[in-house]
């Protein structure tokens, strides 16, 4: 869907209001556990005059509050509310009490050891629990990589590397990444005439004037994470910038230097972004492999239930939620009154039902995320305002028409996911 002015909250009829999806689940099945594998919420961006992003313009990027690539106090109070809205949609569904603090048995939250992830849980556990202790778990030194979270190539094999760059291009398009790049020229051509370019210091310095110039290579290494060098790594660097000055509310005049003027021109800079994280992540074959100690984590929490708590909450990074998608089969959806297809702070919502009739088990999968709208604003989430929600479908689980698919089945398809 189009957005039709910056700025404008555009919210679509949902096919049933918050309140009456809860009496309607209570009447026909029981939630009986859930688990959430979000993105970290909104962070700053990694520009610095030493930094790419400072070498390819001449112009001065905002200064943020915040450091680096850590959580902005604005992404702390958009995750307080997610949070808020969470604990009402748990309790109405009664997986948890209302006014009452949870157990360990009730919540558990995990998080990579980055500081946005531990405090993208930090920040939920307070919007949904406030006054309580809820421990938020992580497990390697802050700022380390923890293995659950972390999308690593683990396979050294000369095959492995030839499969995973075959999977890369084939992902790219049928021309493979050479395509992808002819395909973006304009809207590199137009990045490029925003940054002025041709007066950064990779142009004056380092004579490197023409954006899309560099060579485009894949990088297949056992134990790092698969990269690319060229201009869409490059490109993704700086329409991340843009995106997240946009969502931490700066005026628009300020935002890339006033030169967005239309959503369609927002939406093609994330464009870049969106494939480079589909061609790096969720390559079939790079997927399966990154993906495989997320997946495994998910599948036991849901197969050991009954040692599990009834809420788990994981916060992990974009890359994680591609190649979790594309090694569990998630088919092809559509985020309303959303730019980005895994969309900072969104959530990946597994849950677990029991039909109330039969005693037989569904899993139904959404994802539930803040619209752009809902971000720029710094919207309260709420039952009156909720934020999005999207019904995701397996390949390997046919949903029925109310968004479940059998429990057997969901856990079927996610071992077979890492094999």
């Amino acid at each position: 869907m189009k957005l039709k002015k910056l700025g404008l909250l555009l919210s679509l009829p949902l096919t049933m209001s918050f309140a009456a999806e809860a009496v309607e689940n209570a009447n026909n099945y029981s939630l009986e556990q859930v688990v959430v594998f979000s993105r970290h919420g909104l962070r700053a961006p990694l520009a610095s005059p030493n930094s790419t992003l400072g070498k390819v313009t001449p112009n001065q990027w905002p200064q943020w509050d915040t450091t680096p690539s850590y959580l902005t106090n604005r992404g702390g109070v958009l995750e307080a509310y997610f949070g808020h809205y969470f604990s009402e949609w748990l309790v109405d569904n009664k997986l948890l009490a209302d006014n009452t603090c949870p157990t360990d048995k009730d919540v558990y939250i995990y998080t990579n050891s980055m500081q946005r992830t531990i405090a993208t849980g930090q920040y939920f556990a307070v919007g949904a629990f406030p006054g309580c202790i809820v421990p938020v778990v992580h497990k390697q030194k802050i700022n380390t990589m923890d293995p659950t979270f972390f999308p690593v190539i683990r396979d050294s094999s000369p095959e492995f590397k030839e499969a995973a760059i075959a999977s890369m291009n084939a992902t790219a398009g049928p021309k493979g990444l050479d395509g992808l790049n002819e395909e973006l020229k304009p809207t590199y051509q137009y990045l490029s005439n925003i940054i002025k370019y041709k007066e950064s210091a990779n142009c004056v310095t380092d004579k490197q004037c023409d954006f899309v110039a560099p060579a485009t290579t894949l990088i297949i290494e056992a134990g790092k994470e698969p990269g690319i060098n060229g201009p869409l790594r490059t490109g993704t660097s700086i329409a991340d910038a843009f995106i997240l000055q946009y969502y931490e509310g700066a005026p628009l005049q300020d935002v890339a230097w006033g030169q967005i003027k239309t959503n369609q021109q927002f939406e093609d800079l994330v464009a870049i972004k969106e494939h480079y994280n589909t061609i790096l992540f969720g390559s079939p074959v790079v997927a399966k492999q990154v993906a495989a100690n997320l997946v495994k984590y998910i599948n036991n929490t849901f197969t050991d239930s009954k040692n599990q708590a009834k809420f788990t909450f994981l916060s992990g990074h974009d890359s994680n939620v591609a190649s979790l998608f594309s090694s569990i089969g998630i088919k092809p959806y559509v985020l309303p009154n959303q730019f980005e297809t895994t969309p900072i702070g969104g959530k990946v919502v597994f849950e677990r039902w029991k039909d109330n009739n039969t005693g037989k088990e569904f899993m139904k999968i959404e994802y539930v995320y803040q619209s752009t709208d809902q971000i720029r604003n710094l919207e309260e989430l709420n039952r009156n305002n909720p934020p999005q929600r999207v019904t995701l479908e397996m390949a390997g689980c046919p949903t029925n028409e109310a968004g479940y698919c059998p429990m057997d089945q969901f856990q079927k398809a996610m071992s077979d996911a890492t094999k």
